[in-house]
């Protein structure tokens, strides 16, 4: 989650006055190489929705079909119809590859190993996979080489941070993925979820002090009393009410609480969580 408890409703409101809305359904040129069509899914965990992107003009790759939603696939097949010659995700989590199946069939399109340095040369293009993991444990991202453009999954966001699932996610591996990307002349990044990054290094940078100030938000949470994550978020999060979004808190302190103790920077004992 985002240092300030960002939710939905909070970004929702951002919008009227910051980068212009992602309307779902509607195909939107971001480059002469790369569209999207915002899927019908939003939720607290996947902002306003699954971004689906369209690489390419006479040959496309979908990445990231969404959830399976027949108006969505709809949407996507009408962009592309055709011209549609391969089906990829960034993750094999359903709110981005579930429509896959669906996709392909009604396509005929190729499914895309996103295996790392497999690369997709199309008439007008060269993607290229990079395994990035941490979001997930088979995260991955693609990069349009002409463009230099990240198609980064749930890696980077200029807008706030994907939470993190227990059990999923590495947050040590999404870091070293992180620094990975800061390395490779980005100059635009296109996120799963929320809108374009015009700024990638700007991006990456508030990205890792999201993390850095969740993890201080713990460890303060941990010296005042709390012992569990459930009380790590009772104590900073307040304010959060939603319970959906409490689990995905609880979910996201955990994944740092893994982190911190493999820098030995917390302990887990018997009686819980403590600094070290």
């Amino acid at each position: 989650m985002g240092k300030n408890n960002k939710t939905l409703r909070d970004e929702e409101e951002e919008q009227d006055s910051g980068p212009e809305p992602i309307v779902p359904g509607v195909a939107r040129a971001l480059s002469p190489l790369v569209r999207r069509i915002l899927g019908l899914n939003p939720s607290p965990r996947t902002s306003y929705g699954t971004n689906t992107y369209l690489v390419g003009i006479d040959e496309i790759v979908v990445i990231d079909p969404g959830p399976e939603n027949t108006s969505h696939l709809d949407s996507v097949v009408g962009c592309g119809g055709d011209r549609i010659r391969w089906v990829t995700t960034t993750c094999s989590d359903p709110a981005h590859a579930g429509g896959v199946e669906a996709m392909i069939d009604r396509t005929g399109a190729e499914w895309f190993d996103p295996k790392d340095g497999n690369a997709i040369l199309g008439t007008e293009f060269r993607l290229t996979a990079h395994e990035m993991g941490g979001p997930t444990t088979d995260h991955r991202t693609f990069l349009l080489e002409e463009e230099r453009t990240l198609l980064c999954g749930q890696l980077i966001s200029e807008e706030w941070t994907v939470p993190l699932v227990s059990g999923q996610a590495d947050l040590t591996i999404a870091l070293e993925s992180i620094n990975k990307a800061s390395k490779m002349r980005l100059r635009r990044i296109a996120p799963a979820f929320g809108h374009v990054v015009e700024d990638p290094k700007a991006a990456i940078s508030s990205t890792l002090e999201r993390y850095s100030a969740t993890d201080d938000l713990i460890v303060k949470a941990l010296k005042g009393g709390a012992t569990s994550s459930e009380e790590v978020v009772a104590s900073q999060y307040s304010s959060v009410d939603d319970p959906a979004q409490i689990d995905l808190l609880i979910s996201n302190i955990e994944v740092h609480l893994e982190k911190l103790a493999t820098e030995k920077t917390v302990k887990q004992l018997k009686s819980g969580w403590k600094v070290r």
